[in-house]
Order: structure tokens, then C-alpha cells, then sequence
């Protein structure tokens, strides 16, 4: 039997490209009735200590997080880490290795923009990003909404930050095998992020969840932000189908931008093994 338990398992600070520091979204996570925090910042550990600390503080309970950027058949795709040891020094030089390129990719990404127009827009990134190892494209985002580009972060992404628009630069990441590897050898378990949300087809789909329970991944998200009613029920079938538990998460990460609050999701659908129960010797 899965234990309910109101666990949010995916959310950002400004140590990536959250809005809130690490004490904010522990504040925000207990007063919104969350059990168990995790924050999962991208490609980043930086903010362990100080989450670890405020949980406490808070009188929730954690588990160590991070959300690692894979290239997969062409995409981008998120995989969560949850309960590892942050000290664990493999782990920790993957991460800083797969930071490394987004100063460049950033660079490329201004020099898109300029082209239509957008001045400076690396600079402009900058002032929105807490980490300057972690610009991305959240950062450049704010900025064209601040600079009155658009009117929100959506229609950015729309016309500027997606694949074929003048601001969108690839990148490769890390490889699904590297990501899932370190997080396990460091002793946490490899989750993959909003797997609707990358829009693969159903061989496509099938591919990355073969190949990631093959190096040792161990769960899905299947209740998060970008997720609907009918994809929750999709990707509990999913979890059933591969034998994988079952992760919860709104993937906040600014109160003016994420449309899902930290700790209001719905609870996880009944007959999954949820990763909190597999993992209740990692909880801080």
C-alpha cells in the first residue's frame, strides 16, 4: 500500500531558475500543508544545505534533490534525483560538467535575438539569473517580458525560445545512462521528469523508458504541474507497465509564473508504489 502523504518532490529556487531562495519555498511548501520537500534545482546542488536546513526549520521532512538536462533522440529531457549523498564526488563533477556548456549555448541564444532586434538580451538574462552558471532560457525569458517584448513567459517561449525561433540554441546535455548513473551511485533514485510534456511518440516513448529502467532508473512522475487529469491516469498505467514507483511534484517555480502552488496536487492515483516509500532511508 502506498503511504498518502502530501510530498512535493519538484520544485526550483533562484539557485536555478526559480524566483524564491531556498527558506521562501520552505515557508511556502509547510504553510501549503506539504509532508515532504524535495528541491530539485537544475543540474545544481547548491542549494541542499540551505533547503536541508529550512525544512527542518519548517518541521518538513526532505529528501536531497536535482533535476539533471539529458539529450535523448533529439530532445531535452528532465531526470529528477531524489535521496543521493550531495556529497557524493562523481555526482557532483556531472553536474558541474553538464553546466559547463550553457554559458556558451546563452551567448548564442543573444545572438539570435539580435538579429530580430532584441538588443542585448544576454546582459538583460543576467540580472534574472541568481546563478550565472545556470542562465537559461527561463532568464532570457523574464527579460523579454520586462523589456515589454511580451506580455508573458508563454508568449516568449512561443515566438522566441522554441525549437525554429530566432532565440532557440540546442545544447547537449548529459546522456540518459551518465544522468541515471550518478544519481545512483551516489544512493538516490532517477525519476523522469513530466514525461508528457515531451511530446515523443508512443515508439519514441517506449524507447526512453525501456532504456532508462535498463541503467537503473526507478520512477516516473506521474501527478506534476504540466500534467492532466487524463495523463495522470496515462502514466500510472505507465508506471504499472514498467514497474516503476510513482513521484509527485508541481515543479514550481516563481508565484507569478507557475499556474500549480507547491503542495496542491491532487493525491497520487491508488495501486502505485510511490518513491517516498522506497526511499524512506534517504528522508532528512
Amino acid at each position: 500500500m502506498t503511504t498518502v502523504l502530501n510530498a512535493d518532490l519538484h520544485c526550483h529556487s533562484v539557485v536555478s531558475d526559480g524566483t524564491l531562495v531556498p527558506e521562501e519555498l520552505a515557508g511556502r511548501a509547510a504553510r501549503n500543508g506539504v509532508e515532504l520537500w524535495s528541491l530539485t534545482d537544475h543540474d545544481e546542488i547548491g542549494g541542499q544545505a540551505r533547503a536541508v536546513a529550512a525544512a527542518h526549520e519548517q518541521g518538513l521532512k526532505y529528501l536531497s534533490g536535482t533535476e539533471i538536462s539529458v539529450s535523448f533522440i533529439g530532445k531535452t529531457v528532465h531526470i529528477v534525483g531524489l535521496g543521493f549523498d550531495t556529497q557524493n564526488e562523481q555526482l557532483r563533477q556531472g553536474l558541474r560538467d553538464t553546466r559547463g556548456g550553457r554559458g556558451q549555448r546563452a551567448m548564442e541564444m543573444s545572438d539570435g535575438l539580435a538579429k530580430v532586434g532584441i538588443k542585448n538580451a544576454y546582459e538583460g538574462a543576467l540580472t534574472h539569473a541568481g546563478n550565472h552558471e545556470l542562465i537559461s532560457r527561463t532568464h532570457f525569458a523574464r527579460f523579454l517580458v520586462e523589456t515589454g517584448v511580451c506580455r508573458d513567459t508563454n508568449e516568449v517561449f512561443r515566438k522566441y525560445l522554441t525549437e525554429g525561433k530566432p532565440g532557440f540554441v540546442e545544447h547537449r546535455w548529459a546522456t540518459l545512462r551518465d544522468a541515471v548513473g550518478w544519481i545512483t551511485r551516489a544512493g538516490g533514485m532517477a525519476v523522469i521528469a513530466h514525461p508528457a510534456r515531451y511530446r515523443f511518440s508512443t515508439n519514441e516513448e517506449f524507447a526512453l523508458f525501456t532504456e532508462f529502467k535498463s541503467h537503473g532508473g526507478r520512477g516516473v512522475e506521474v501527478v506534476t504541474g504540466s500534467h492532466s487529469v487524463a495523463e495522470y491516469a496515462i502514466y500510472a498505467d505507465t508506471a504499472r507497465e514498467f514497474g516503476l514507483a510513482a513521484s509527485r511534484g508541481s515543479d514550481f517555480h516563481s508565484p507569478d509564473e507557475s499556474h500549480t502552488d507547491l503542495g496542491t496536487l491532487p493525491p497520487l492515483p491508488v495501486g502505485l508504489t510511490a518513491v517516498w516509500d522506497l526511499l524512506q532511508h534517504r528522508v532528512q
